[in-house]
């Protein structure tokens, strides 16, 4: 994945956290004393956020953003990009004129946190959140252990 190339240089440490403590035994692991919450909504923590030693700022349960809003799930496209996926998401459009309905598609970029190893074909759930950057405003939630194989870009699958 994307998470090994690259480094960040600069001390990294979560923010409600404070290393000097003398004898701190609250929410230690391995790693030391960590800072998770519960999303809510029905969305379980996952253990890697819980006991992992990755920092993330914009992670939805080591870090600051709150999910509020709309849910959506989709499918994984691509996840090139680092700790951001696009997400594709299949509806049908309803013409009054004819009577039918129309295939369409809208795509969403969506930060995913090193709590989580999505691949292009996963299926999974996003919630709204502050904007993180210019295009991304959701977080993955949840990754469904179902794949679609093929050609994810001609596939219309609607959840």
């Amino acid at each position: 994945m994307s998470e090994l190339i690259h480094h960040d240089k600069a001390f990294q440490k979560q923010n409600n956290v404070f290393l000097n403590g003398k004898a701190v035994e609250s929410k230690k692991s391995k790693s030391g004393v960590r800072f998770f919450k519960k999303v809510g909504l029905g969305f379980k923590t996952p253990k890697t956020a819980k006991y992992g030693d990755y920092i993330d700022n914009k992670c939805p349960f080591t870090g600051l953003p709150t999910i509020r809003g709309r849910i959506y799930k989709g499918l994984v496209i691509s996840n090139k990009m680092h700790r951001t996926i696009v997400i594709r998401r299949d509806y049908l459009h309803y013409i009054r004129k004819f009577k039918r309905f129309e295939k369409r598609h809208k795509s969403l970029q969506a930060h995913c946190s090193p709590a989580f190893r999505v691949e292009p074909g996963n299926v999974v759930t996003v919630g709204q959140c502050r904007p993180l950057s210019k295009c991304v405003r959701f977080n993955v939630l949840r990754v469904e252990k179902n794949k679609v194989r093929g050609n994810l870009k001609k596939q219309f699958i609607m959840f």
